[in-house]
């Protein structure tokens, strides 16, 4: 590991806290002015580093730099180890995930962007994604289970982005099924979940969670500024990425989904409300009554009860 990304791991420990030059020469083996060289180096990357004589390198509370160092520090025990990749700027964190998943990436290996040239969504929709304002996240899961008993990964991915958000920034968000989580009635996040699978086995080899949260993005392209938003509040990259990736490996860990449903069922948006949905090409309307645990809408219309497995729904209304 370079020195200066030894150094970064070690201020973002002591994020807050002076830690002497001598102090980190001494941990390192190296010199104080390769120490002055690296800190150098890490404020001209957009660290936030303070010193003074006497006083020590200190890495500023507001300083918000995506990093492999900075993502690993914040995982819990049992993923620390797990492989970490993070890009400046890459055409979508999915296509990166599965580029390495087909090179050997284990299970859990967690890539992240600073921005996405080309970032997805579902049915082939772009998402914005610029620098800097927003986290972009992917998560290799292995599942080692049939292609149809995966469905629940992407409500793992949803509990885990709320529960994060609530926890790490002091946002309420919900989920509007499938898989787009809303705050103060605009969409501030979207999951892509994508299945590399063996055809005559039928079973999920790999299942790639792609996730873009906005967090402080203000401006959007005109087509999605009317339902688009962002959390509005400063919240540590490293920090939430970290978390959102233990939530989901934990929650797809779990052989019983009952709990997790549960969890997604008291989040959700739609229980409960009329809403217009496409079926076979017609659009129609009807109530949202229940989501089952293999994560299916159960609507109720005028003929009766219908499932819908997968699709957009629209909440009339709104939220």
């Amino acid at each position: 590991m370079a020195i200066k990304n030894e150094i970064a791991a070690v201020l973002e420990q002591r994020r807050g806290s002076a830690v002497s030059g001598q102090e980190l020469a001494d941990m390192l083996g190296v010199s104080r002015a390769a120490v002055w060289k690296a800190v150098k180096q890490l404020q001209d990357e957009g660290y936030h580093i303070s010193a003074g004589r006497n006083r020590g390198y200190i890495l500023e509370n507001q300083t918000d730099v995506l990093s492999a160092e900075g993502i690993r520090l914040y995982l819990p025990e049992a993923y620390r180890n797990n492989d970490v990749r993070v890009f400046r700027t890459v055409s979508s964190t999915n296509t990166e995930a599965k580029t390495a998943a087909l090179n050997g990436a284990p299970h859990g290996t967690i890539i992240a962007a600073d921005g996405q040239t080309a970032g997805r969504g579902r049915f082939g929709k772009a998402f914005y994604s610029p620098a800097d304002t927003g986290l972009y996240m992917s998560v290799i899961l292995k599942p080692d289970k049939p292609l149809s008993d995966c469905l629940p990964i992407t409500a793992a991915a949803a509990c885990a982005i709320t529960g994060s958000i609530e926890e790490l920034c002091g946002v309420t968000a919900g989920i509007k099924w499938v898989n787009d989580i809303f705050y103060s009635g605009r969409k501030i996040c979207g999951i892509l979940t994508e299945a590399m699978s063996d055809f005559e086995s039928g079973m999920a080899e790999v299942v790639i969670v792609g996730i873009g949260v906005n967090i402080s993005t203000s401006e959007f392209p005109e087509d999605i500024s009317g339902v688009a938003g962002s959390l509005g509040v400063f919240a540590e990259r490293n920090r939430l990425c970290a978390d959102i990736a233990a939530r989901l490996l934990d929650y797809t860990s779990r052989a019983d989904n009952s709990a997790l449903m549960e969890e997604y069922r008291r989040r959700s948006l739609v229980l409960g409300r009329d809403i217009v949905y496409q079926q076979d090409g017609r659009t129609l309307t009807g109530k949202a009554l229940e989501i089952d645990d293999s994560g299916r809408l159960v609507i109720e219309n005028a003929d009766g009860r219908v499932t819908l497995r997968s699709g957009e729904i629209s909440i009339t209304g709104g939220f």
